[in-house]
């Protein structure tokens, strides 16, 4: 019996390309629904900074909401750049994000290479928070307030912590002391507020500029002293602390944000997703006292409303670094 192979391998040629064919133009009905698995939520700095406080939080209504485990994952280091270097290389699936400050603004222009473009290699979902910055010092410290630290330390070298190079603390911190105040003063980055804030107590540095957030507590407790916030107005959970406004720098004020962010090309349907359980949760009683305790407002807003934000903060802090001629060490 003789076989005929040439007709059998065009139909099977054939039915590999229908199948082909078939696989290409039905890719939605084959892709699992988001999220099918657990979403992490990488934070630009250490644990005990804002970036952190608010990842927590919104990692928790995330879990509830979304049904999925949320895991925060602390990448601190380089003023924020590590984590958002990683972010920019993620796959756009959504289940890697970006919890970050206004460092990732500053860093545009602060670096000559920071590793990303802020405003092409993510996908801006919620602008989460913002609080003013703090002064804080030992508790030692004979200082009353921020006027009275100038005057002791006037013709000194002091040193002072930030939550890294880049970071907005530490560029209100150096605008407050070396150019208002005049001081000799030495910036000593952290890889975040939380290990600043432990240096202060730990007398290692003698002054900290840091975002409100993490601060509060430790203020309360008596483990820092404040000195002045950066706020116009006084706030409700310190009202007992003074504006550097109120110090003798009238109209002075400078903030830290908190936002979520995703790599470029994010599905629409995800960042709509997101921003919409975020803004929901911003709105309620409990979220806002929650911000409220740790000197934090919400910002609850749309992915383009943040998006446009972002890319004034890029200009506004490119203007001030060239300004001030800060340079990444």
């Amino acid at each position: 019996m003789i076989e005929s192979r040439i007709p059998l391998s065009g139909v099977f040629r054939r039915w590999i390309v229908l199948c082909l064919a078939l696989f290409a133009t039905v890719p939605a009905a084959w892709a699992e629904a988001w999220p099918a698995r657990p979403i992490r939520l990488m934070v630009a700095f250490a644990p005990g900074g804002p970036a952190d406080i608010v990842a927590r939080m919104i990692g928790l209504v995330l879990q509830e909401r979304l049904g999925q485990s949320v895991i925060v994952d602390n990448r601190g280091g380089a003023g924020g750049n590590i984590a958002a270097r990683l972010i920019a290389r993620e796959a756009p699936d959504g289940y890697a994000l970006l919890v970050t400050t206004s460092a990732l603004a500053v860093n545009q222009t602060l670096y000559k290479d920071a590793g990303y473009d802020a405003l092409k290699d993510f996908t801006p979902i919620a602008l989460i928070s913002v609080s003013p910055n703090i002064l804080v010092v030992h508790p030692s410290s004979t200082a009353t307030d921020l006027k009275d630290f100038l005057q002791k330390n006037k013709g000194k070298s002091v040193s002072y912590g930030s939550a890294g190079i880049g970071s907005t603390p530490h560029l209100s911190g150096d605008h407050v002391l070396r150019v208002l105040g005049g001081l000799d003063a030495v910036h000593i980055p952290f890889q975040g507020a939380g290990p600043a804030l432990t240096a202060t107590m730990g007398n290692q540095v003698e002054i900290a500029s840091v975002a409100l957030a993490p601060a509060v507590p430790l203020v309360k407790s008596g483990k820092v002293k404040a000195l002045a916030i950066t706020s116009l107005k006084r706030i409700d959970a310190l009202p007992g602390v003074a504006t550097v406004a109120e110090s003798g720098y009238p109209g002075y004020e400078e903030y830290t944000w908190v936002g979520l962010l995703g790599p470029a090309r994010l599905s629409a349907d995800v960042v709509s997703r997101l921003n919409s359980i975020i803004a929901e949760a911003l709105r309620t009683a409990e979220f806002k006292d929650r911000l409220a305790a740790a000197g934090m407002a919400g910002q609850p807003g749309s992915p383009a409303a943040f998006a446009d934000y972002l890319r004034l903060e890029v200009s506004k802090w490119g203007k001030i670094i060239k300004e001030t001629g800060v340079v990444a060490q």
